[in-house]
């Protein structure tokens, strides 16, 4: 993973409003999401948001402390509703 780019993509994200941040604005989030990015160490509560958006075919993929790359301290999931940064932030991820 190259974590720089994906670090990247993430700001360029939240600083053009394509960033759903945190479990609650999740939960009430009805529109298109792309990719759903959530920390290894998910509670019970933000399992239950995943599962709604994974039964809607939104990707999902777990990462090890997500916070650093949001820049946000103590964030546990983001969503990332445009999909042309959620495919390089995907390719970054996979390393491709």
């Amino acid at each position: 993973m190259n974590s720089e780019k994906v670090k990247n993509y993430l700001g360029l994200c939240r600083k053009a409003g394509y960033l759903i941040i945190g479990g609650d604005n999740l939960k009430k989030y009805d529109k298109k999401m792309f990719l759903l990015l959530v920390d290894s160490e998910v509670s019970k509560t933000l399992q239950k948001i995943i599962n709604k958006f994974e039964e809607n075919e939104v990707e999902c993929i777990v990462l090890e402390n997500l916070a650093s790359l949001v820049d946000i301290e103590n964030c546990k999931i983001v969503g990332v509703k445009n999909k042309g940064l959620a495919v390089e932030i995907i390719k970054n991820i996979r390393g491709e």
